[in-house]
């Protein structure tokens, strides 16, 4: 543990775990903030129950829109322009975002909200490859996966406590003038924290940067194909988004219609989750010893699968319930048969999913060429993208087919075991064929 935390003590980490951190909160605190209000306060206000779920995909999809609209682009840019002054613009563009929020909130503005959710998945669109390809300028290799599980475990801990504020606050009488405050506050805390951040030369201040999005995308997505090995690594992630996405937009809807909790318990569930990553992000550092590879990756799939499979088991059958059903608090539904088994699946999907990710992320950076690796992140963030829209729109899809919550975490549950024998396989390989390489 002493060897990952080390980094916590630096100035060429902690300022950008800090900054990275108030950036995921505010994200995450105004993201489902909007969820909450939408799955409680206007579900009591008639809103049915298959809308107010549509709806909450929505707002996720406009989140992750702009990774996929926007990431050639920034990527273009952190390779071309010095990265702590990059970051320092963007986090000006923050408070201004969050001043927007502001008056959406206090107004009730509800398409003024979307068009900052909007404004929000851009601010990290662009903050994304600047984060993970900076890592590796300011770490030593031995230094990369512990760097790496820090930044997903900070991220991870910032959603929970995002989702906390928001969740626990929103609700409240005056709930979105606090919520505007504590908003704006982080924003300017970010921003301080980021004028620490050292500086990293951009690798490749010749690149030019187009206006056409598409050919952009287009470009940077053909390229990252010609790497294998790193392509092989940003589908792996991709795959986790996929899942990850399914199971993080269907939270409210799964507490409250198949687990019958409230916000509550909806913030609880995303704490074990969130929980879950942090240690599996850290603890991948003491289980590779600072090597970089992909050997722990197929048994991070089957843990998750694992643990799916035991969610849905736990899962209080496959009913739905009424509209009009009381639902309980955190203590009275802790005490329901099903509680502790639920939340310790949740806990091993999760910490299986930061043994999978993490190596997989040092993977791209290791293997990246220095002067493309901020366009290699970018091209990851594409395909997670693409990976997590297709995920909403399959759940959209599943559940106007009459499928329930918990039977589309079977299907992702069981579609991990082909993915974690095709991921050995390949990785079997590639092995050999470095192996090969060094006789």
């Amino acid at each position: 543990m002493k060897d990952t935390i080390h980094l916590l003590k630096t100035r060429r980490f902690l300022p950008l775990f800090v900054t990275q951190f108030f950036g995921a909160f505010n994200d995450n605190m105004f993201k489902n903030a909007l969820i909450i209000l939408i799955t409680y306060r206007l579900a009591q206000e008639g809103l049915p129950r298959e809308q107010a779920q549509q709806m909450t995909i929505l707002a996720a999809g406009v989140f992750i829109l702009p990774f996929f609209l926007l990431s050639a682009t920034a990527g273009k840019l952190a390779d071309k322009y010095e990265k702590s002054r990059s970051m320092r613009l963007i986090k000006i563009i923050e408070v201004g975002l969050m001043l927007l929020g502001a008056i959406g909130f206090i107004t009730h503005h509800t398409w003024l909200l979307m068009l900052v959710l909007f404004g929000m998945g851009t601010h990290s669109t662009f903050f994304g490859p600047l984060k993970y390809a900076v890592l590796p300028d300011h770490l030593k290799d031995d230094e990369l996966i512990a760097g790496n599980g820090l930044i997903e475990a900070g991220t991870f801990f910032a959603i929970l406590l995002g989702t906390i504020v928001g969740g626990l606050l929103i609700l409240r009488p005056q709930g979105e003038m606090i919520v505007s405050l504590v908003m704006l506050s982080v924003a300017a805390l970010g921003l301080m924290a980021s004028r620490f951040i050292p500086r990293a030369e951009s690798p490749a201040p010749e690149l030019s940067v187009s206006a056409n999005i598409a050919a952009e995308t287009w470009v940077i997505f053909q390229h990252a194909r010609t790497q294998t090995r790193v392509f092989l690594s940003i589908l792996g992630i991709s795959w986790f988004w996929f899942i990850g996405a399914s199971f993080l937009a269907q939270f409210p809807g799964y507490v409250r219609y198949h687990l019958g909790g409230d916000e509550q318990v909806i913030t609880l569930v995303l704490t074990m989750f969130s929980l879950g990553i942090a240690v599996g992000s850290v603890y991948c550092n003491r289980l590779m010893k600072g090597e970089i590879h992909g050997r722990y990756v197929p048994a991070g799939a089957v843990g998750m699968g694992i643990g799916t499979l035991a969610l849905v088991a736990c899962s209080p059958g496959l009913r739905v319930m009424e509209e009009g059903a009381a639902l309980l608090g955190v203590m009275e539904w802790i005490t329901q048969p099903h509680a502790w088994g639920v939340l310790a699946s949740l806990f091993a999907i999760a910490v299986f999913g930061g043994i999978y990710t993490v190596p997989l992320y040092a993977l791209i950076q290791h293997r990246a060429e220095t002067a493309e690796r901020s366009r290699m992140v970018a091209a990851n963030n594409i395909v997670n993208a693409l990976f997590m829209v297709v995920s909403g729109l399959l759940c959209v899809a599943l559940l106007k087919l009459g499928l329930t919550v918990v039977h589309i975490f079977l299907l992702m549950g069981l579609a991990n075991f082909p993915v974690a024998w095709r991921v050995k396989k390949r990785l079997d390989r590639l092995y050999q064929e470095e192996a090969a390489a060094h006789t």
